[in-house]
């Protein structure tokens, strides 16, 4: 048996089809036997596909080592997850400075050179962070909420 990735002509869907040999597949190209799976047209072609290549016979088998443990899943792994993440960002935010709801005309100004370049942290409204994504200035959320430092006890 023999795999090939094939497209249609009118939609170029590409879809693998199996067949017995590469002849077979010639034979039932030439009488319109195959036929895409999207849109039903007949004129199929083999499309360009990578090589599936078998190990070398002379190659040691690697053998999995066990996990000794049960790999975490479900709600444990997103607890995880999270503590993580909030572990990492409370490492990060000292080494940045708090500009408030100023955040989005420090980072202009910094893309602009206007101030000089610096870890920022601070708050934009939705439409702010786009204005600044559709300019191409470099700026994302954080994950986890930041109490900003004139409201923290």
């Amino acid at each position: 048996m023999i795999v090939f990735d094939l497209c249609c002509a009118a939609g170029d869907h590409r879809f693998e089809a199996w067949f017995a040999s590469s002849d077979s597949f010639a034979d039932q190209q030439a009488h319109g036997l195959i036929a895409c799976p999207v849109c039903g047209d007949s004129a199929v072609k083999k499309a360009v596909m990578a090589p599936r290549v078998g190990a070398k016979s002379n190659q040691a088998l690697v053998t999995p080592v066990p996990a000794t443990t049960e790999p975490e899943s479900g709600p444990d792994l997103v607890r995880k997850l999270l503590a993580d993440i909030a572990a990492k960002q409370a490492q990060m935010l000292p080494q940045s400075r708090w500009v408030g709801r100023d955040f989005a005309n420090a980072a202009r100004a910094m893309h602009e050179g206007r101030a000089a370049g610096d870890l920022i942290h601070g708050q934009a409204s939705p439409d702010e962070a786009q204005a600044l994504r559709d300019d191409g200035i470099a700026a994302m959320p954080l994950l986890v909420p930041v109490v900003p430092p004139e409201a923290a006890n």
